[in-house]
């Protein structure tokens, strides 16, 4: 299934996508693209308050918009906050002809 097209997503832009019931969430940073199921590992709700904004106003951190948890963008580890050491779920996925697909 085509999730996204790679061009669509700006560096440094966070955006959510749903897949079927599921809720994953796309950062682009320096070129690559992480993606991350769209869940605190914490209190296992979402981790936005406005849409598409997963990241920290410096857009270095993926940050939880609930208790403020920091996450790195390249591991998904929480750095700061109530699941520190814990990790956000990461969402396979595969590029082909610049499109970001997965699996259903």
């Amino acid at each position: 299934m085509k999730l996204f097209h790679y061009d669509d997503l700006e560096e440094n832009q966070s955006k959510a996508y749903e897949i079927d019931d599921l809720t994953v969430f796309a950062v682009k940073r320096d070129g690559r693209i992480f993606l991350y199921e769209n869940l605190c590992p914490h209190l296992g709700i979402n981790l936005e308050f406005q849409q598409d904004v997963f990241l920290d106003l410096d857009n270095h951190f993926i940050q939880c918009a609930n208790h403020g948890a920091l996450f790195e963008v390249e591991s998904g580890e929480c750095i700061s906050g109530p699941c520190n050491g814990q990790f956000l779920t990461a969402y396979p996925f595969t590029i082909k002809d610049q499109f970001i697909c997965v699996d259903k």
